[in-house]
Parts: structure tokens; C-alpha cells; sequence
């Protein structure tokens, strides 16, 4: 607010015109800030989940597993432990595929395979191995809302 420095009153030209603006402008940067865009649409950056599982044993389902998405390579982290099923991502085919096979105890193939497609603003997908099969729901991590915005590193 102006005042007339005489007499500290209010002069009668107020501006008060650019009180909506930044208002409707602080309202668009935060709708932007907090919207979560499809998955489909922006499949890049890191989502997170915990496996369920659907039949068999083994399975890593005791706490959040990983999925980060770059433009030419994709990484799963089942239970964000040493293990990492490696893809490349297929944004136009909205196709997501990571494997790793590493050699059981009679050396023989031991694969692990996770394959996930965008549904909304999450990602679904199941996990497999010899021994387990889990689903898993990835959404966003809520505390990376700024770095899923701006883009990655």
C-alpha cells in the first residue's frame, strides 16, 4: 500500500492490480510443482514400490524396491539391495524391461526379470524369478518433487 508520507495516509492511487497476478502466478508455479504427470508421458526419473507377492518363495518384498528410468537406460533395485536388474526403456512402446541372470549354486542360469507399463501417474509391474513371482505398484517419491519437475541431475 502507498501512503502519503506527510501525514502517513493512505494516497489515494492504490495499486492493487498486481495483488491477483502474483497470486494467480504463485498458483500455477505451485499447481505445476505438485502435479504429477502421467507415467506415459513422462516415464523419466525414480519411482518406488513394494513388491507383493503373487505365488512362490524367496520373494523381495520386505521393504521398497527401486525403479529409475533415464532416456537410454533403466535400473531395478528389488529391496534397494546389492542386486540391480538392468534395460533399456522403450518410451514409445511404453515398454519397461530389466533383467539380470546370475549363476545358482549348480551352475546353472538363475534369471530375474521385471517388466512394468505406465497406468495414470504410477508404473505396474511384476517381478519374476525361478522361485517368485510379485506385482508392484511405483509411484513417485514424494520428498524428490522438485528434482521429478526440474528433470534429473
Amino acid at each position: 500500500m502507498i501512503t502519503d508520507a506527510a501525514n502517513h495516509q493512505p494516497s489515494p492511487t492504490k495499486s492493487r492490480t498486481s495483488l491477483p497476478s502474483l497470486a494467480a502466478g504463485l498458483t500455477v508455479i505451485i499447481a505445476l510443482c505438485t502435479a504429477a504427470g502421467s507415467a506415459a508421458d513422462d516415464p523419466y526419473g525414480d519411482w518406488i514400490g513394494t513388491l507383493v507377492t503373487d505365488q512362490g518363495h524367496n520373494c523381495p518384498v520386505n521393504s521398497t524396491s527401486l525403479l529409475q528410468i533415464k532416456p537410454k537406460r533403466m535400473i531395478f533395485n528389488p529391496e534397494m539391495g546389492s542386486l540391480v536388474l538392468r534395460g533399456k526403456p522403450d518410451k514409445a512402446k511404453q515398454h519397461y524391461h530389466a533383467q539380470l541372470v546370475m549363476e545358482d549354486a549348480n551352475h546353472k542360469p538363475l534369471p530375474m526379470v521385471f517388466e512394468a507399463h505406465p497406468v495414470g501417474d504410477t508404473f505396474e509391474g511384476v517381478y519374476g524369478t525361478p522361485e517368485c513371482r510379485a506385482h508392484i505398484t511405483l509411484k513417485r517419491p514424494e520428498s524428490r518433487s522438485w528434482k521429478n519437475f526440474l528433470g534429473n541431475d
